[in-house]
């Protein structure tokens, strides 16, 4: 009964999939979503373990990453992350 009563509330028009509930995160978290999204996304988070867990994982690593230096990365992990970067703007990033 439980796995009938999860798919009716997935199959709701106003329901997102995890996988556009992880595209809108970033904007979640700069408070850039509008009401509708940001309401969307919340019940979401309060059903999905898992993407409630994802979330909590990108806050983690916004929160460490905030104390790191470009001083305190090894050379090679700089660049490392610096491809990376390049990588995904000539994939049509934002500016």
């Amino acid at each position: 009964m439980r796995f009938g009563r999860l798919r009716r509330r997935r199959a709701r028009a106003q329901d997102l999939t995890c996988r556009e509930a992880v595209a809108l995160m970033t904007a979640y978290l700069d408070e850039a979503l509008d009401g509708s999204d940001h309401a969307r996304l919340e019940r979401h988070l309060g059903e999905c373990p898992h993407c409630s867990e994802h979330l909590k994982q990108i806050r983690t690593t916004i929160l460490v990453s905030g104390k790191v230096r470009t001083e305190d990365l090894d050379p090679l992990a700089r660049e490392d992350l610096m491809e990376v970067y390049r990588r995904w703007r000539a994939e049509g990033g934002p500016a």
